[in-house]
């Protein structure tokens, strides 16, 4: 059976390609909806639909505006027209049998469109290789441990047998790391480099200290041992793709493969050099036989490794526009009318802060019924229709809140620039936003248009500042979230 949901509003729609994942969102959905099958809901002629909400596991919410003008909302099985030509595109691909959550894990954002067509073919032939390479690898460790002794204390070849199952097996639990990192946080790399390499340093460094514990309890090295690995897999599972958005800054000439080369001839020789010095402070009198003094001197040499690290990241002069450069950007233009260059951008970048931290505060996919709060009254609804018809987004000041923060919503078919436009107007907000204890609805739509009126004058000035400036503008590195987008219907 169908359940009402009291709301009031015009001609919209909903589509989301993922669920929504705030407890918020996911608390309105579980309450509001039920199991409804819905099969002429088109067909009626009585109620017309004017809402539709997608969600990434099939479903789909439609609303209903019946002769009372109340909105009625009912949860049907069927996922929406996009999720079924996706899915069809990935069954093409041979992969329709695979469930959403590992098509996720283990494939691109976008796929198969967002990658070249032999793609999947060579990933399904790399896998077996892989395989085979690590079962050598497992094998010829032991055949290492024997060299070395392993099994010379017993006697036995078994016992440098097992000592490879627990070296391996160390290895196996470090390689989870790199797994988890690929598979749920493969799209974060993109967007920021210097701090996801950083932050790469610094799990490392964690993950290195479990190594040096193994020698005070010899009895728990494997556990030990594979929280380093695990750590330190983490860590490399952040650095690899890091570095190679870096090497793809580096090659302005499209020479990708001879950069790549030409920084191995450096690591390979920086290598050499830090063996040679590492097995020289180790031949040290009394540092091996003194642990106090081994983990000092690894410390000082871990310390001096962080720093040095941050300064190459620092001298990074990235000309692409990410969210971090996007707002010192926007900040310059609103505030000065003028936007910085590469360097000067790239120097105030801080490497290490973090979005939510970040003020102004903005919260991107944030669906239209959070959005219009408590009210859920028609006129706010038909007020921001108006207001954003010739945007791609949507966003409102959060009045929940004491401190400013926005809320932001993409319409169907939003780009990097709309996201842009929405940060611009969110500072413009921030710096003339008028905040007194009664102020009016009226009072806030009239500094939202204020807003809208100033972006329709001054963002063509920005974006002309950054030609000017060096930036290539069509390399905007600003993702629309994928978990809601909005869609304006009209009636059916």
């Amino acid at each position: 059976m169908a359940y009402p949901l009291q709301l009031s509003s015009p001609g919209l729609a909903f589509e989301s390609s993922k669920t929504r994942t705030r407890k918020k969102a996911h608390h309105f959905q579980t309450l509001c909806c039920s199991s409804f099958q819905h099969p002429n809901l088109q067909e009626k002629p009585d109620n017309e639909v004017i809402l539709l909400e997608r969600y990434g596991n099939g479903t789909a919410k439609r609303y209903t505006l019946d002769d009372a003008v109340q909105l009625q909302g009912f949860l049907e099985k069927n996922g929406s027209e996009n999720h079924s030509f996706e899915d069809s595109r990935l069954s093409e691909a041979g992969l329709s049998w695979l469930p959403d959550i590992v098509k996720d894990f283990i494939l691109p954002a976008g796929f198969p469109g967002s990658v070249s067509d032999d793609y999947l073919q060579y990933m399904v032939l790399q896998f077996p290789t892989n395989i085979t390479g690590w079962i050598c690898h497992t094998l010829v460790t032991s055949s290492l441990l024997k060299a070395v002794g392993a099994g010379s204390f017993t006697g036995t070849a078994a016992a440098a047998s097992a000592a490879a199952i627990r070296w391996v097996s160390k290895d196996g639990i470090g390689a989870l790391g790199r797994l988890f990192i690929g598979g749920r946080f493969g799209d974060l790399f993109d967007d920021d480099p210097k701090q996801w390499r950083m932050y790469a340093d610094f799990i490392g460094s964690a993950g290195s200290i479990f190594d040096l514990t193994t020698q005070v309890y010899p009895a728990y090295f494997l556990p030990l041992a594979s929280l380093g690995n695990l750590t330190k897999a983490v860590a490399r599972g952040l650095k690899d793709p890091s570095f190679r958005v870096i090497q793809n800054h580096f090659a302005v000439s499209g020479n990708l493969g001879e950069v790549a080369a030409k920084e191995e001839v450096w690591e390979v020789g920086a290598q050499l050099l830090g063996l040679a010095l590492g097995i020289l402070i180790l031949d040290t009198p009394g540092l091996v036989k003194s642990y106090p003094l081994l983990t000092s001197t690894w410390m000082s040499m871990r310390l001096l490794h962080l720093w040095l690290r941050y300064q190459s990241l620092s001298v990074l002069r990235f000309d692409t526009i990410n969210l971090k450069r996007a707002r010192i950007l926007i900040k310059s233009h609103v505030l000065q009318s003028r936007v910085l260059g590469c360097v000067d951008c790239n120097q105030d970048e801080n490497i290490l802060s973090w979005e939510t931290f970040t003020r102004p505060r903005i919260i991107f996919g944030v669906p239209l019924e959070e959005m219009i709060g408590g009210e859920r009254s028609v006129a706010k609804i038909k007020m921001l229709l108006k207001l954003y018809a010739k945007e791609k987004h949507f966003l409102v000041v959060n009045q929940q809140k004491t401190d400013f923060e926005v809320l932001v919503s993409f319409k169907v078919g939003a780009t990097s620039m709309s996201v842009l436009r929405s940060v611009w107007q969110t500072y413009w907000l921030h710096e003339n936003w008028k905040s007194f204890d009664n102020r009016s609805s009226d009072s806030d739509y009239d500094q939202l248009a204020q807003s809208l009126l100033e972006m329709e004058v001054k963002f063509e000035d920005f974006m002309q500042q950054l030609d000017a400036a060096g930036w290539d503008t069509s390399q905007i590195n600003l993702k629309v979230p994928r978990k809601i987008s909005i869609e304006e219907l009209g009636s059916v």
